[in-house]
Order: C-alpha cells, then sequence, then structure tokens
C-alpha cells in the first residue's frame, strides 16, 4: 500500500477505497504519512474520507443486492456471518452505520444494513459522518504526535 503514496491523493483515495472493501489493512496508517509528508490537511481528511465512505456504501450495496457468492468472493465475508449481523442490527435503524469505522465489525455493519434494506440516505449519512469523524480525529493525534 505505500506504493499508493507515490500517486498523491488519488493514491490516498484507492488505498482508503480498499481498506473499506477488499483489503484487510489500516488506511490510517497511510493518512497519518499524508500528515507527515505535509500534504494540506483538510485535502487529506476529505479525500480519505470519500474514498472509505465509498468503500463503505460498495459494502453496502453488496448487502442490499443480497448475492451471497459476490459477498463471499469479494468481501470474504460467509452468509452465517452476515445473517447474525443482520440479526443483530434489525430494529436498531441507519444510524449505527455511524460506527462503520470500527476495526473488526465496521466492514459488516455496511453489509448487514444493506441485507436488510435499511434506507440508502440515512446509511450514507450516518456513514460518511462516522468516517470523517474517525479521521478527524486521527489527523489530529497524528499532528500532536509529529509536533511534540
Amino acid at each position: 500500500m505505500a506504493d499508493l503514496f507515490e500517486y498523491g491523493y488519488w493514491g490516498l483515495f484507492v488505498a482508503s477505497f480498499l481498506a473499506a472493501t477488499i483489503l484487510p489493512f489500516s488506511s490510517e496508517a497511510i493518512l497519518s504519512l499524508f500528515v507527515y509528508s505535509g500534504y494540506d490537511i483538510s485535502v487529506t481528511i476529505a479525500v480519505a474520507s470519500l474514498g472509505n465512505w465509498l468503500g463503505g456504501m460498495l459494502t453496502y450495496y453488496l448487502g442490499y443486492l443480497g448475492k451471497w457468492e459476490w459477498i463471499e468472493k469479494f468481501l470474504r465475508i460467509n452468509q452465517a456471518k452476515a445473517e447474525k449481523t443482520k440479526l443483530f442490527l434489525q430494529n436498531k435503524g441507519s444510524a449505527l452505520a455511524f460506527f462503520a469505522f470500527l476495526p473488526f465489525v465496521g466492514d459488516i455493519i455496511p453489509l448487514g444494513l444493506g441485507l436488510l434494506r435499511s434506507k440508502p440516505v440515512w446509511v450514507a449519512l450516518f456513514m460518511a459522518s462516522g468516517k470523517l469523524c474517525r479521521y478527524i480525529v486521527w489527523a489530529w493525534i497524528t499532528l500532536q504526535i509529529i509536533n511534540a
């Protein structure tokens, strides 16, 4: 993923997108590298948030379609785990999309909301808010470490 750094903001976008879909790695590390390297912090946060949000929305959409062969092939999430998550999310609402940035459970939340056919507008808004907040906090922590 460090190779994507050479492509500037496009590389950050791709890394953030992939981190929210099929590749288990830390997009926060890439964001920190950009902050440390002096890239504009507002643009860096916006690009990372947009890429990660679109990746999460793709996961939601795959759940919405409900094609298990695609879910298992591209997301590597088995049907039993997804059904368990779907039951947990039932009656809890789209607001849980805010937590799609969390490690380990973040990828399965949008999928479950898609399987439940939660309203896409609310899922998109809550998910975008959560991912933006996460990157703002992470960039702030990175700046604190750099300036220490």
